[in-house]
Order: C-alpha cells, then sequence, then structure tokens
C-alpha cells in the first residue's frame, strides 16, 4: 500500500522553529515530486513548498520564501520542510503530496502536484 506519513508538527510560539518529515512507504520517493500544503481554517488550502524528483527544481509560496526551506533525502525515502521564522498565519495542518515525475513539468510549480498521493497531516499551531 502507497502511504504518505507527515510528522513533526506541534505547537511553537512565534518567532520559533519547527522540522516537518515526510515518510513514504510501499514506493520510493526517488522519481516523485513532493510537495508540502497547509489548510487553515477559513482559507484556501496553499502550496507551501515543492521540489522536484531530482531535487534541482524548488518553489516556495511568497508567504513563505526566506523562512522555510524543503528537501529531500532520497537514500532514507523522507523528504523534510524546515520552518523557521514561525509567524501565526503559518497556523493550520500540513500535507506532503507525491506525484510521479513525468506528470510533472519544470520548473516545479505546487498546484501541478495536487493531483498526487496525500498524507493524513500533522497540525503545525503557532500561538503564544
Amino acid at each position: 500500500q502507497l502511504q504518505l506519513e507527515e510528522s513533526g508538527g506541534n505547537l511553537v510560539q512565534p518567532g520559533g522553529s519547527l522540522r516537518l518529515s515526510c515518510a513514504a512507504s510501499g514506493f520510493t520517493l526517488d522519481y516523485y515530486a513532493i510537495g508540502w500544503f497547509r489548510q487553515a481554517p477559513g482559507k484556501e488550502r496553499e502550496g507551501v513548498s515543492c521540489i522536484s524528483s531530482s531535487g534541482g527544481s524548488i518553489h516556495y509560496a511568497d508567504s513563505v520564501k526566506g523562512r522555510f526551506t524543503i528537501a529531500r533525502d532520497n537514500d532514507k525515502n523522507m523528504v523534510y520542510l524546515q520552518m523557521n521564522n514561525l509567524k501565526p498565519e503559518d497556523t493550520g495542518v500540513y500535507y506532503c503530496v507525491a506525484k510521479y515525475r513525468s506528470t510533472v513539468p519544470l520548473p516545479i510549480w505546487c498546484p501541478d502536484i495536487e493531483g498526487g498521493l496525500w498524507g493524513q497531516g500533522t497540525q503545525v499551531t503557532v500561538s503564544s
């Protein structure tokens, strides 16, 4: 069974940091582009960051540029999202999504990942 599992979400104060992890099971991430999306109550779902299968193409939403960093470790079959200088508006459920690379045009753009396989999500709450 193909699955993605997110972890690392937590309650953190503004200005703090978190690292989210996305682990794949049942398949190898090497051939997949990966995206991190978030959903906050009352807000539209947002593609936060995406990375191509090779890691050579990366996209960040304007709202997180300079604060978030996406990375992948294909040897460990993992993708990460390092989030620094967190703000209350970063609160939401964060999902990772995998989509086979042949169906994802380059340069990568997060909306092109949305039709892939989704994980169950991990809650991030930024609050004092």
